[in-house]
C-alpha cells in the first residue's frame, strides 16, 4: 500500500500556506474600512488550522517520495487547496454554498477563470484580490508541476523534456526547490512588469494588480462582471503582450536571464505556438472586414488581436461579445482554444507540442505509405521521439477527446441548451474560462446552471489542468498495491 503521510504532510503545508495568504486580501479590506475584513480573518485562521492539524498529524515521516506518491501528491494538491481557497467565499460576501465557492475556486486555481459569481463590482476588493491570487497561485503551481512532475511521471508525452532544463529524474523534492525559486522569480518579475504596464496605461492601482495577477497566470478572473471592457485601448495590446510571454515555456525565460536567448528564438513550439496566433488572429480580422463590421479597421485589429490570444492562452478574459463575429469566427475561437500555449507555462489546454508530434507523425506515415521500404525516423525539431512519446501523446489526444465528449453528453442531460452544453465542456476540460449560452448570467456567470452542471465542470477542469492521466491512473487498482 501506497503510504500518504508523506503527500498529506506537503498538502497541509500547502493549505497553512494558502490560509496565510488570506491575510493580503484581510489588510485591503481593513484598509478600505471594510468591516469584511474580519470574515477573512475567520477564513484564515480555518484554514490555517486544519492545515495545521494535518502537518502535527504527519511530521515524522519520510521526506523523499516515490513515483506513485508523487502521482497522488499532485493529483490531491488540485482537489484539496479549492477547498480550503473556497472559505473565504462561504463564511464572506459573497456568501455562497459551498458548491459556487469550491467552482470559483477550482476555477481560479486551475487558471479557468470561469466563474459562479454575479456583482463583481460591488464584491469588497479583498473578495477580488482573493480571487485573482488564486489565479496567481494556481499559474504558478501548474508551471512548477510541468516542469517537475510530468516529466517524470510521463504524462502526455511530457518526458521528451526531462532534459530540458533540469533533470529531476529520481530526485523529485531536493530539485523542487531550485526550479520553485528560479521560476517563482521569473513569475513575479512578469507580473511587476504587467502591473506597472497597466499603471502607466492609465489603470487605477487596484485594477492593475488584480488584472496583472489574472494576466500572467492566463487565469482571466476580473474584478467587473465586464471582465476586460473598462479598459479597452491600449491596454488590450499590453494584456495581449503579457498573455503571450506567460504562454511560452518559463523554462525559456529561465535561459533567457542567465543571458542564453538562443533557446527561445531556436524553440519550435515557440515559433509554432506565435505563428499559429497570427493566423487565427488574421483569418478573423480578414473576415469581419470583408462581411461583417463597419468598426475602424484598427478598432478591428486591436479588439481581435485580445479576444483571439485571450482564448489561445486560456486566459478568458472578454472586452466584447465575441458570438456578434459570426459562425466562422466562433467556430476558430474553439479551435484555438483546444490548443492552448505551450508546455511548461500557465497556458492550458492540449499544448502545441502534442499538435506538432501528431502533425509529424501523420507526415511520417504519409511518407512510410508512399515509400514503405524506405526508413523515416520521426524527429521533433531535429530530435529523434521515442515510441513510448509518440503513444503517449496519441493516448492522451485520445482521453481529452473521449471525455470531452463525455462532459459535453453529461452537461447536456442536466438540462443545458446545447450551445451550454458544448461551450461548459470546453471551457472546462481545456481551461479557457470562456463560457455561452441562454442559461448563463449577463456576465458570464454559471450561477443559474444545475448543481449537478456545476460539479461536472469542476471536475472537467481538475482533469484537464493535471493532464487527465495524473487523475486517471489513481482509478487503477495495481497503481495503490505500490
Amino acid at each position: 500500500m501506497i503510504d500518504i503521510r508523506p503527500v498529506a504532510n506537503i498538502i497541509g503545508k500547502l493549505v497553512i500556506t494558502l490560509g496565510a495568504a488570506m491575510a493580503l486580501p484581510m489588510c485591503v479590506d481593513w484598509w478600505a474600512g471594510d468591516p469584511h475584513w474580519k470574515s477573512f480573518l475567520e477564513a484564515a485562521i480555518l484554514t490555517m488550522l486544519a492545515g495545521g492539524l494535518i502537518t502535527v498529524a504527519t511530521h515524522d515521516v519520510e521526506r523523499q517520495l516515490t513515483m506513485e506518491q508523487a502521482f497522488l501528491l499532485t493529483a490531491s494538491i488540485w482537489a484539496v487547496l479549492p477547498a480550503a481557497g473556497a472559505v473565504p467565499f462561504m463564511v464572506g460576501q459573497p456568501g455562497a454554498s459551498f458548491t459556487d465557492a469550491y467552482f470559483e475556486a477550482m476555477s481560479g486555481l486551475t487558471t479557468t477563470g470561469t466563474t459562479a459569481f454575479i456583482g463583481l463590482d460591488a464584491l469588497p476588493k479583498g473578495v477580488n484580490l482573493w480571487r485573482a491570487f488564486l489565479n496567481w497561485f494556481g499559474g504558478l503551481g501548474i508551471i512548477v508541476v510541468a516542469m517537475i512532475f510530468l516529466p517524470v511521471m510521463k504524462v502526455g508525452g511530457m518526458q521528451f523534456f526531462k532534459s530540458e532544463g533540469f533533470d529531476t529524474l529520481g530526485k523529485i523534492l531536493p530539485r523542487a526547490f531550485d526550479i520553485a525559486r528560479e521560476t517563482t522569480a521569473v513569475y513575479v518579475a512578469l507580473t511587476a512588469a504587467c502591473m506597472i504596464t497597466y499603471i502607466l496605461l492609465g489603470m487605477e492601482g487596484f485594477d492593475a494588480l488584480v488584472l496583472a495577477l489574472s494576466t500572467c497566470s492566463t487565469g482571466g478572473f476580473s474584478n467587473y462582471d465586464a471582465s476586460f471592457a473598462p479598459f479597452i485601448g491600449p491596454a488590450e495590446y499590453a494584456a495581449s503582450f503579457f498573455m503571450i510571454l506567460a504562454s511560452i515555456p518559463f523554462i525559456r525565460m529561465v535561459q533567457l536571464i542567465r543571458g542564453s536567448a538562443q533557446p527561445l528564438w531556436r524553440d519550435i513550439q515557440v515559433r509554432a505556438y506565435l505563428r499559429w496566433t497570427f493566423y487565427a488572429i488574421a483569418a478573423i480580422v480578414i473576415y469581419r472586414l470583408l462581411w461583417l463590421d463597419a468598426m475602424h479597421p484598427l478598432d478591428v485589429i486591436r479588439e481581435t488581436t485580445f479576444n483571439v490570444i485571450s482564448t489561445f492562452s486560456g486566459t478568458g478574459f472578454a472586452s466584447t461579445d465575441t458570438t456578434l463575429w459570426g459562425h466562422f469566427p466562433f467556430a476558430l475561437l474553439v479551435v484555438v482554444g483546444l490548443i492552448g500555449g505551450c508546455t511548461g507555462s500557465t497556458s492550458c489546454s492540449v499544448k502545441v507540442f502534442r499538435y506538432l508530434v501528431l502533425i509529424q507523425a501523420v507526415k511520417t506515415q504519409l511518407k512510410r505509405m508512399h515509400s514503405p521500404h524506405r526508413v523515416f525516423p520521426l524527429l521533433y525539431d531535429g530530435r529523434p521521439l521515442d515510441k513510448d512519446v509518440v503513444d503517449s501523446v496519441m493516448a492522451f489526444f485520445t482521453l481529452f477527446m473521449l471525455t470531452f465528449g463525455l462532459l459535453i453528453v453529461g452537461l447536456a442531460m442536466t438540462g443545458l441548451h446545447p450551445r451550454t452544453a458544448l461551450t461548459g465542456a470546453w471551457t472546462a476540460i481545456a481551461n479557457v474560462g470562456v463560457i455561452w449560452g441562454p442559461e448563463l448570467s449577463p456576465n458570464g456567470a454559471v450561477t443559474d446552471i444545475p448543481t449537478a452542471a456545476k460539479w461536472m465542470m469542476s471536475i472537467g477542469m481538475y482533469v484537464g489542468r493535471l493532464e487527465l492521466l495524473t487523475v486517471l491512473v489513481l482509478f487503477v487498482p495495481r497503481f495503490w498495491r505500490g
